[in-house]
């Protein structure tokens, strides 16, 4: 597996203006976790301009359906985000997670108010809160989640949070 151009990628988003939320492994890195993630994972605003952001942002870096048989139909457009929520792509830049809604959560303003302005891969963007990538790492309730938990309360403690 290849691991994600995170830089590349946060930045084609962040210049295109798209709101969004750095959630997953990459939050977890911009925080201080010592390990590898293989995807970009965001938490994407769903109003009509942020869509319309979204589809341009990407529009030169090939969005295909990850895991999909190659040669399925497939057109990134406003149109096929607003029908759908969450989609897991590849793109020229490595693989982006876009999520409408996020297990534990929820969707771009719920999860807003446990968000910070933070610098990630070299780009300032926001990301989840620490206190709350653990409860959704929590939420999401897969092995891969549950093996980066006591590091990300490590990170919480060295901090002088609970």
């Amino acid at each position: 597996m290849i691991e994600a151009n995170f830089s590349g990628i946060l930045t084609a988003l962040v210049d295109a203006e798209v709101e969004l939320i750095l959630v997953g492994g990459g939050a977890g890195i911009a925080h201080g976790l010592a390990r590898t993630t293989y995807d970009v994972d965001v938490v994407y605003a769903r109003n009509d301009g942020n869509i319309e952001r979204i589809v341009e942002a990407l529009r030169d870096h090939s969005p295909y359906l990850r895991g999909a048989p190659a040669g399925l139909p497939f057109r990134w457009d406003a149109e096929t985000i607003r029908r759908g929520l969450n989609f897991t792509l590849t793109t020229t830049l490595g693989n982006l997670d876009f999520l409408g809604e996020i297990a534990g959560g929820g969707d771009y303003d719920k999860l807003l108010p446990h968000s910070e302005k933070a610098s990630a891969f070299g780009i300032t963007c926001l990301v989840v809160t620490l206190e709350k990538l653990i409860y959704l790492k929590r939420a999401a309730g897969r092995p891969k989640d549950f093996e980066v938990l006591a590091e990300l309360e490590a990170l919480l403690e060295e901090r002088g949070r609970p």
